[in-house]
């Protein structure tokens, strides 16, 4: 009844006696088909999408999980969006215009606001439970030990002084036995109720790398299909994998709310435990996460992979600005340790989103001091030229102090965790580090407190009269060559660098910063027990410094976070000099950070574009290096026809290669003419097109690939990108890093030199994994 009420209207009055001709019931049937595709690309595509149809790069979907961004194309959508909302006239859009320019600002406002109030509950929670192992407070059990003897409450501040014989605070026990019996009790129960939480976030990813007769082309047969992994979401600092993502990758499920959630669950406990371990690498992932879940309320963000990434730049400024009180340093981090897109506009946003999240948190006062100034020190003496010479040693020692962790960490990564009942049962590890970590810490009493209150306990001068009863002070006003306190020290120093090594990468949330400045203090209070001339705090202070900056090869960003954690401007010469002598050392040792190496660990398909650029200039190579073997070029190449259209039954064949390789980011490459390139369709607006729009075609139909489509046809032409870039074969090798790394290409062709005929087609994913392989030669 539909086809005949729509027949007049659509093609006339049928054979004259109100009925319709074949060819009028086909027609409709044809038009209904259309309008049936078109719903639904419209109800899987962005609006901002469907404006590009019609043009030369074609239109999107959402990215597939763990695959790669293409910067270029969303570059372009943004531009759309942008010309539809600025170009139009009247009050209305001159709100809209003004209210979208605005949007960034309110969103980066909103991000530290919000980041702030989740780090005041972590943080909160975590010194009390911390603190449970030692003890509880007979006041208010939910106090730490500090807001119990001091008064030193969130959102209140400090309200007495109550001094260090503090009634308030009961021990578990009077006696050693039964309170190192109680302490490693309490961590053991903390250690696995994080990592069970960890355990909630299990995820399979896709292969990060080429599969059959890619990866190993140069160097032996073809492997098989490349399979996924598994990867705990919660687990670690988050910092790789950040990277990972702003660099132009999707993780799947990496910043969602419950992520977020585990992860501030986890880190409690997880610090709480006594690992060497701290809050502040997840502090940055919880941010993002805190970014993610705000701008994906702002349509602009959403829907546009580049645009959300700036954001989440933004957002990481703000997590190690309430991480360590340093809005300054914040912003600096994300700049040069995190993000690999952060033009100036990026740059503001993260200033404005770092700065509301040091002012919430001030106002939220969580250490009750109600500063910002985490480790706030007066040493009041300032230091001579011959005092270079001990930050200089300061500096070595915490290149060496890195460049060994980095290595260890490594190597034990790759052993340790290769073992089967280790890799299945990750919570026993867990287990096992905080076993050992509890047997070699609690007997030293500078190593037996949390992470940040041992560099607090180290930085103190002990010439001011609030803290020469500390155990620190007391230990260093003895006379009688105080040996056990230097072994202590030593220790201490000692016992930090073999537990980290085996603590970083567990599966916990875990950040490697504060154990980094714990073994910098211990070993720099140890210094400055032969410099008698200044505080020995004053060394504390730049070795933490240096064996940081050796650890991370942060440099300009770090040396600002220590003046902002400590209050001490006048000693930015010294972490100067120790922070860029600990780079030095430690890059001669071994060029990548642990953040480096925690990206080979992990696999995750990073493309760090400076350092891959160093060791593609040794090789003399060629594009033609990168060039897929002729079986796989066979698989993912069409050559269309005249008639700019290909039997459904080929494009299902190919896609089938296209899954069995694994990758999710690969595509078709089309070619026309003898070879001459056409165009490139991504994997996943084929398969949906296929799956999707292939519901309402007959199985036999041909699909129309390029060209302008006709009524009927199962049209997949506007998903075809027309513009791809390409680059000749026998082009430097540079040139394809500096277009993938500073362009943010998915994909790029390779041509024939001479005919300009297509030869290859190289996926960011197939770089990645052959510059892995130059690496470890």
């Amino acid at each position: 009844m539909a086809d005949n009420e729509q027949s007049p209207l659509l093609t006339g009055n049928g054979n004259g006696h109100g009925q319709p001709t074949y060819s009028d019931r086909r027609l409709s049937k044809l038009v209904q088909q259309d309008e049936e595709a078109s719903s639904i690309v419209k109800s899987h595509v962005t609006v901002e999408e469907q404006k590009m149809a019609e043009s030369s790069v074609g239109e999107r979907l959402a990215y597939n999980d763990y695959t790669t961004i293409d910067w270029l194309h969303d570059l372009v959508k943004d531009s759309y969006r942008l010309r539809f909302i600025h170009n139009r006239k009247g009050l209305r859009y001159k709100i809209i215009s003004l209210c979208d320019e605005a949007s960034g600002w309110i969103a980066a406002a909103l991000i530290g606001t919000l980041t702030a109030c989740v780090a005041f509950l972590v943080d909160i929670a975590e010194a009390t439970v911390s603190d449970w192992k030692l003890g509880y407070c007979s006041r208010n059990p939910l106090l730490n030990r500090e807001a119990c003897c001091r008064d030193k409450t969130p959102l209140f501040g400090a309200t007495s002084e109550i001094g260090t014989d503090c009634k308030a605070f009961k021990e578990w026990s009077n006696t050693y036995a039964p309170r190192f019996a109680i302490y490693v009790a309490f961590a053991l129960a903390f250690g696995i109720i994080s990592s069970s939480a960890t355990m909630l976030t299990k995820r399979s990813l896709p292969a990060a790398s080429p599969g059959t007769g890619d990866k190993n082309q140069y160097h032996g047969p073809p492997e098989p299909v490349v399979s996924g992994k598994t990867m705990y979401m919660a687990a670690g600092s988050g910092i790789p994998e950040i990277k990972t993502i702003l660099s132009g990758f999707v993780i799947p499920d990496f910043l969602t709310f419950k992520v977020l959630f585990v992860k501030g669950f986890g880190a409690v406990f997880a610090v709480a435990t006594g690992m060497c371990l701290g809050k502040e690498g997840p502090f940055v992932h919880i941010s993002t996460c805190v970014g993610y879940l705000v701008a994906k309320h702002f349509p602009k963000y959403r829907d546009n992979g580049r645009k959300m990434r700036e954001m989440l730049s933004a957002a990481c400024a703000a997590g190690l600005s309430v991480a360590f009180g340093a809005p300054i340093g914040g912003v600096l981090f994300s700049y040069e340790e995190i993000s690999t897109y952060f033009p100036r506009k990026v740059l503001w946003r993260a200033f404005l989103c770092s700065l509301c999240a040091a002012m919430v948190l001030k106002a939220l006062n969580p250490t009750g001091t109600g500063k910002l100034v985490l480790f706030e020190t007066h040493y009041g003496t300032s230091y001579n030229p011959v005092h270079y010479l001990a930050f200089v040693f300061l500096g070595i020692a915490g290149g060496i102090f890195g460049g060994l962790f980095c290595r260890l960490n490594f190597i034990w990564s790759k052993w340790f965790r290769s073992f089967s009942f280790i890799k299945n049962y990750p919570v026993f590890e867990v287990f096992l580090v905080v076993a050992a970590t509890a047997l070699l810490q609690y007997p030293n009493p500078l190593t037996r407190e949390p992470g940040d209150m041992i560099i607090k306990n180290l930085l103190v001068d002990c010439r001011d009269d609030a803290t020469k009863k500390s155990w620190v002070c007391q230990n260093e006003a003895r006379t009688d060559g105080r040996w056990d306190y230097v072994g202590f020290l030593v220790y201490g120093t000692l016992t930090k660098l073999v537990l980290t090594i085996i603590t970083f990468g567990i599966k916990v949330p875990s950040g490697v910063i504060i154990p980094a400045l714990d073994a910098g203090a211990l070993f720099g209070r140890l210094v400055g027990q032969w410099i008698g001339t200044i505080s020995p705090g004053i060394f504390a202070m730049v070795g933490a410094a240096a064996f940081l900056a050796g650890v991370s090869r942060m440099t300009i960003s770090l040396c600002v976070i220590m003046f902002e954690l400590t209050g001490e401007l006048e000693y930015i010469l010294p972490h100067m000099i120790a922070i860029l002598v600990a780079k030095w050392v430690a890059d001669a040792l071994g060029k990548e950070s642990v953040y480096d190496l925690a990206q080979t660990v992990l696999g995750h398909p990073f493309l760090d574009a400076d350092h891959t650029l160093h060791v593609v200039q040794r090789q003399n190579a060629l594009a033609e290096e990168l060039i897929p073997p002729k079986q796989t070029m066979d698989e993912i190449t069409v050559d269309i026809p005249s008639s700019n259209k290909v039997p459904r039954r080929l494009l299902e064949e190919k896609l089938d290669l296209l899954h069995a390789r694994g990758l999710m980011d690969a595509g078709l490459v089309l070619i026309q003419n003898g070879g001459m390139l056409q165009g490139y369709i991504a994997e996943g607006e084929l398969e949906f097109g296929l799956s999707e729009l292939g519901q309402i075609y007959a199985p036999d139909v041909e699909v129309r690939l390029l060209g302008d489509a006709e009524e009927g046809d199962f049209d997949l032409s506007h998903f075809v990108d027309r513009t791809p870039l390409s680059i000749c074969e026998k082009s430097p090798l540079e040139y394809v890093v500096e277009m993938f790394g500073k362009l943010g290409l998915r994909h790029l062709m390779v041509t024939e030199e001479g005919t300009n005929k297509l030869v290859g087609v190289i996926i960011k994913k197939r770089l990645v994994a052959y510059l892995d392989n130059l690496k470890h030669e």
